[in-house]
């Protein structure tokens, strides 16, 4: 096949193109002095924020040293001896796994019925369902360590007030996620259900949850590890765990036992994200849909 040589362009046709379609070629000119203004109101907002925060040149440099200070006291990690030691570290653990486990599994079993009456190709009722979609919003602006510290002054201190912190806020975050996934299904199951002569409620257990549930099953998972990791910062401020034994370290200035706990808690996060992805593989299929 003979090859084309490319036509060289001549400035007057380039010319006669920018006449021709000149936003092709710039932007109009109340397009670049909004991007301008934007800019500038983004540099002059990060600057003001660097001020306010007396983030001076010397404060910066002064914490960093402090910081490798701190770094090095916590070398070599402390390794622990003494099994009374060794059993408060394990319980501390223990206790964080089944706070993240138990709220988890509470607000998920309190969410997911929820999440059908958020769904819109469910409940049909505009005003209930935005009634119900707010609530969600509404529990969802309570962030998990406002509600521990809200339950901790209720029901003392404790893994209990944790529990309950991380069920409350998941309730909000799950049942906002699971009626997003149920309103993305497919319509042509639950068609083909009521067709053949099912119910409503046979469309939602034969159509729609077959579809549904591989997601609803990744999200509750993810927010699981993610509560792990949360359940550590409710220790710190009393809700028990292996939170609670970190922030005493800290406090007495036993940088190398907090060393060794924040490797424990890593440690810990791994595994978990590890059975995770297991569980994903096993119940979801892996990557290219296969199971």
């Amino acid at each position: 096949m003979p090859s084309v040589k490319a036509q060289p362009v001549s400035p007057a046709d380039i010319a006669a193109a920018k006449a021709r379609l000149p936003h092709a070629f710039r932007a109009p000119l109340s397009q670049r002095l909004a991007r301008l203004a934007f800019w500038a109101a983004f540099t002059a907002l990060f600057a003001w924020c660097l001020y306010d925060f007396n983030a001076a040149p010397e404060r910066l440099w002064n914490g960093i040293l402090r910081l490798g200070k701190v770094l090095s006291f916590m070398f070599p990690p402390h390794i622990w001896t003494s099994w009374k030691e060794i059993s408060e570290i394990l319980t501390g653990l223990a206790q964080t796994l089944s706070m993240a486990f138990l709220g988890s599994l509470l607000g998920a079993l309190i969410a997911f019925p929820l999440s059908f009456l958020g769904a819109k190709n469910i409940n049909r009722i505009p005003f209930l369902r935005f009634g119900v979609r707010r609530g969600f919003d509404i529990i969802r602006a309570f962030e998990t360590l406002i509600l521990a510290l809200i339950f901790i002054r209720a029901f003392g201190l404790g893994p209990l007030a944790g529990v309950l912190a991380i069920a409350v806020g998941e309730i909000g975050v799950l049942a906002k996620l699971y009626a997003e996934a149920i309103e993305n299904t497919s319509k042509k199951p639950v068609e083909g259900v009521i067709a053949s002569g099912g119910s409503p409620l046979q469309s939602i257990r034969f159509g729609i949850l077959p579809q549904v549930l591989p997601v609803l099953l990744s999200i509750t998972l993810y927010n699981f590890e993610s509560n792990v990791r949360s359940g550590t910062i409710l220790g710190i401020v009393g809700a028990g765990g292996i939170g609670f034994l970190l922030s005493d370290r800290i406090g007495a200035y036993r940088w190398d036992e907090a060393w060794s706990i924040i490797f424990l808690i890593i440690a810990m996060v791994y595994v978990i994200d590890a059975l995770s992805a297991y569980i994903r593989t096993r119940f979801i299929g892996k990557y290219d849909g296969t199971r």
